[in-house]
């Protein structure tokens, strides 16, 4: 588990490499979709933490190419990229103009929103390490979910962020928001877009010194950290901004968070 290629952020904390044993567990295929996400709201009439919020962020970029200007929408500060929507949801990702798609992943889900799906569907999140283990889809060592090169025989394997970011999205995997989850090849152990497309919350907190103390078997995460771990990457990923769709590679946010470009799946 970890960086392999000395490339990660320093203050992401993927090193030391270390071995890491864990108890077999099954994982979703894809991340969970606006489909299965809606049967979870009939049945339980859960309202998100955006819904009750009112707002959540959307990337100005998808509000542009569909030509939506949500009223009261505004730039969040310090990260003008990133608009604050009134009304953006699960189920309308740029705000009340919007409708998701049901084979998508579900988005604008935080991660005690994600709680509430999993103890309703008898399922969790997985632990980071599980994660880990799991994008790997039985590679050592490589740096993506399918090898070590990102667009290999030039045929694109992830929904990540091309050219200019954050201004000029050239879509040469052909999406510019989000993706079907079943839209690229699985890894070795049939599991899709392990690698872009929506990052994915995982049960752990976060702390950037913790593999340097990290039990062997099952590490559980740390008791306390910086937000909630969150694996994978999204759409919005360059490598001039945020490299992160490699398989090691970790971020957090606080567990209230939503946006148009995070979502999750399940183990048990």
């Amino acid at each position: 588990m970890g960086d392999h290629f000395n490339e990660g952020y320093q203050q992401d904390g993927e090193t030391p490499v270390h071995l890491v044993r864990l108890d077999g567990f099954s994982m979703d295929a894809t991340t969970v979709t606006v489909d299965d996400f809606r049967r979870f709201v009939e049945q339980t009439a859960y309202v998100t933490e955006a819904e009750r919020y009112g707002s959540s962020a959307v990337f100005h970029l998808e509000l542009r190419a569909r030509q939506i200007n949500p009223v009261g929408a505004k730039p969040v500060p310090g990260t003008r990229w990133w608009v604050d929507v009134p009304g953006a949801s699960w189920h309308a990702p740029m705000g009340p103009k919007s409708r998701a798609d049901d084979d998508h992943p579900v988005v604008h889900v935080s991660w005690n929103d994600a709680q509430a799906y999993c103890a309703w569907a008898g399922r969790r999140l997985p632990h980071e390490a599980e994660w880990e283990y799991a994008a790997r889809g039985g590679l050592q060592g490589r740096r993506y979910a399918w090898g070590d090169e990102l667009v290999p025989n030039d045929v694109h394997r992830c929904n990540i962020f091309q050219g200019r970011f954050p201004v000029e999205n050239t879509v040469e995997d052909g999406y510019l928001s989000t993706a079907p989850v079943r839209a690229f090849p699985a890894n070795g152990y049939g599991l899709f877009q392990m690698a872009g497309n929506v990052w994915e919350w995982c049960q752990d907190w976060f702390l950037p010194r913790y593999y340097r103390r990290s039990p062997e078997e099952n590490p559980p995460g740390p008791p306390f950290g910086e937000g909630r771990v969150m694996r994978g990457g999204s759409f919005l990923c360059h490598d001039s901004y945020c490299n992160r769709y490699r398989v090691a590679a970790r971020s957090r946010n606080s567990p209230d968070s939503s946006s148009s470009n995070c979502g999750f799946r399940t183990v048990g």
